[in-house]
C-alpha cells in the first residue's frame, strides 16, 4: 500500500477541489445575495487541508496499484462529502446542521437528488448555483477530471479511472492514453451540458435555470433551483428538453464518442444494452399511461401522456426531475417506477442503479439456465454484441447483484428499527442506493423530516450506490490490508 502517494494525490485532490468554491463567490457577487463569505471560507479552508496533505509528501511519486486506487476513490469522495458540507453548515440562509449539511453536500456529489432543503425558491442564488454544480461534477466523477487534468497523477491514472467507472467491463479505453480518454469523456460531458443549457433557454428558461438545470439534468442529479422541480414552468417544452437530454445522458459515453468520432448512429443500434434501455423505458412509459388514462389521473390526454413520459424517464435514469407528485399516483405505478430506478442507466453514464447491462446479463444468465433444464450438456453461452460473456463476468454480475440486495435489506431493516414505515425506509433506502432522488411515503417530497440516524444510513447508501458497493466495500475486508 503506498500510503505517501495516496496522501500526496488525496492533497493534489482537495486543491482543486477547493477552486469550486470560487464560481458560487462570482455568482453571489453577481446577485449581491450577500452569501459569498461561507464559500471564501469553505474556499480557504479546503486549500489549507490540501497543502497540508500535499506539501510534506509532494516529491514523492510512486506507482499506484489497483487497490491504491480503490483507497483513494473512497477517501476522495468520503471526504468531498464532509468538505463540500462546509458552506452549507456556514450559510444563515439555508441554516442546517452537520448532519443535513453532509446529507445535501453528498447527495449533490453522488448525483442523488435527494435534499433536506424545503423552502428552495428562497435561497440565495449562490447556494442554488452550488448545488447544482456539486451534481455537475459528481456527474462524470471528479476522479476522472482529476485524471484529465492532471497529469502529475502519472501512471497511476488507470487504477483511479478503473476504480471510479461505472459498470461490471472497466478495463476498454477509448484511446490509448488513460489521461486521453478521461479528457475525451469530458469534452462530451461538457458538450452536452452546452447544449442542454442552451436548449433549456431556447424553450424559456430564463439563463440561471438555464445553466443550473443543465448541470442536473446531464449529470443525472434531479437538483432543482425550484421546491416544484421542472413542474415549475409548466412548459411542455422544457420538460421536451429535459426528457432528451436525459435519455442522452443515460446512455454510455463511450458510445457517443464511439458515434461522433463515427459521425454515425449506427454504434448506438447495435449496441444490445441501448437497445435493451430503451426497451425497459418505453415499455414502462406505455404501461404507466395507459394505467393513468385508465384512471383518469389527469383530465387532459395530453397532461396523461406528457407527465406518464416524463416520470418514467426521469425515474428510469435516476435523474430524479418530477412535473407532478407521481409518489401519489394511483395503483401499483409509484413502486413500478421505483423498480425500474433499480435498472437505472446504462454503464459508462452519469445515471445510477444497476446499471442496464447487468440487468441485460442477469435475464440472459436466467434464460440460459432455463434452455439448460431442457439441454443439459448443452454449453449455451451468455453473448452480449454478438459476442461471449467470460465466466468472470458473469461471476461479477452475480455477486455485485446478491451484495446489493444484501446491503439493501441491511439498511432498510435499520431505517425500520428508527422507527419509520414500511414504504418510507423501503423508498428511502432505494432512492439513495440507486442515487435516485425523491421516494414514497415520508421521503416524496424531501428528507427533512427523517431523523439524523437515518440520514447518516442514507448518506452511507448514496456511497455505495456511486462507488457501485465493491469499491466501497472492498476496504471493509482484512484481505485488502493485507500485504
Amino acid at each position: 500500500m503506498q500510503l505517501v502517494a495516496i496522501q500526496r494525490i488525496l492533497g493534489l485532490l482537495l486543491i482543486l477541489f477547493s477552486s469550486t468554491m470560487l464560481p458560487p463567490v462570482v455568482v453571489s457577487l453577481v446577485y449581491d445575495d450577500g452569501s459569498a463569505a461561507p464559500f471564501l471560507d469553505a474556499f480557504g479552508l479546503i486549500l489549507l487541508a490540501g497543502l497540508i496533505f500535499w506539501l510534506p509528501v509532494r516529491r514523492h511519486q510512486r506507482e499506484l496499484r489497483l487497490r491504491d486506487g480503490f483507497l483513494v476513490v473512497v477517501l476522495f469522495w468520503a471526504v468531498l462529502g464532509l468538505v463540500g458540507a462546509v458552506p452549507f453548515a456556514l450559510s444563515e440562509n439555508p441554516h442546517m446542521s452537520l448532519t443535513d449539511s453532509v446529507f445535501e453536500s453528498l447527495s449533490g456529489l453522488t448525483t442523488t437528488g435527494a435534499t433536506v432543503i424545503t423552502g428552495i425558491d428562497h435561497l440565495p442564488p449562490s447556494i442554488l448555483f452550488y448545488r447544482q454544480e456539486l451534481q455537475w461534477l459528481g456527474g462524470m466523477g471528479i476522479i476522472v477530471l482529476a485524471v484529465a487534468v492532471l497529469p502529475m497523477l502519472g501512471i497511476g491514472g488507470m487504477q483511479l479511472y478503473r476504480a471510479e467507472t461505472p459498470g461490471p467491463m472497466k478495463d476498454s479505453k477509448l484511446t490509448p492514453r488513460i489521461t486521453e480518454t478521461a479528457k475525451a469523456l469530458w469534452y462530451i460531458y461538457l458538450s452536452l451540458t452546452v447544449a442542454c443549457a442552451l436548449a433549456y433557454w431556447l424553450a424559456g428558461m430564463e439563463p440561471f435555470d438555464a445553466i443550473a438545470h443543465s448541470f442536473s439534468t446531464v449529470a443525472i442529479g434531479g437538483f432543482s433551483t425550484h421546491d416544484l422541480s421542472i413542474g415549475y414552468f409548466q412548459n411542455q417544452l422544457i420538460e421536451t428538453v429535459a426528457v432528451v437530454f436525459m435519455l442522452l445522458s443515460g446512455i454510455n459515453f463511450a458510445l457517443h464518442f464511439t458515434a461522433w468520432r463515427a459521425l454515425s448512429l449506427r454504434p448506438y443500434a447495435a449496441d444490445s444494452e441501448v437497445r435493451t434501455y430503451f426497451a425497459v423505458l418505453g415499455g414502462a412509459a406505455l404501461i404507466t399511461v395507459a394505467y393513468l388514462a385508465y384512471t383518469e389521473t389527469f383530465d387532459d390526454w395530453s397532461d396523461t401522456l406528457h407527465h406518464g413520459i416524463f416520470q418514467v424517464v426521469s425515474i428510469g435514469t435516476t435523474t430524479g426531475f418530477t412535473t407532478t407528485a407521481y409518489h401519489v399516483w394511483p395503483g401499483f405505478l409509484p413502486v413500478l417506477l421505483l423498480f425500474i430506478s433499480f435498472i437505472g442507466g446504462c454503464a459508462g453514464s452519469t445515471g445510477g442503479g444497476m446499471k442496464v447491462i447487468r440487468f441485460l446479463l442477469l435475464v440472459k444468465q436466467g434464460a440460459r439456465e432455463v434452455r439448460r433444464l431442457v439441454h443439459p450438456s448443452a454449453q449455451i453461452p451468455v453473448k452480449v454484441n454478438n459476442k461471449p460473456m467470460p465466466d468472470a463476468v458473469m461471476d461479477a454480475v452475480w455477486g455485485f447483484f446478491a451484495t446489493y440486495i444484501a446491503a439493501f435489506a441491511v439498511m432498510m431493516l435499520i431505517l425500520m428499527a428508527t422507527g419509520l414505515d414500511q414504504v418510507t425506509a423501503f423508498s428511502a433506502v432505494a432512492a439513495c442506493i440507486n442515487n435516485l432522488g425523491p421516494g414514497l411515503g415520508e421521503v416524496g417530497f424531501h428528507y427533512a423530516d427523517l431523523n439524523d440516524l437515518s440520514k447518516w444510513v442514507l448518506s452511507f447508501a448514496m456511497l455505495l450506490g456511486r462507488l457501485e458497493i465493491f469499491t466501497l466495500l472492498v476496504l471493509l475486508t482484512p484481505a485488502f490490508w493485507r500485504r
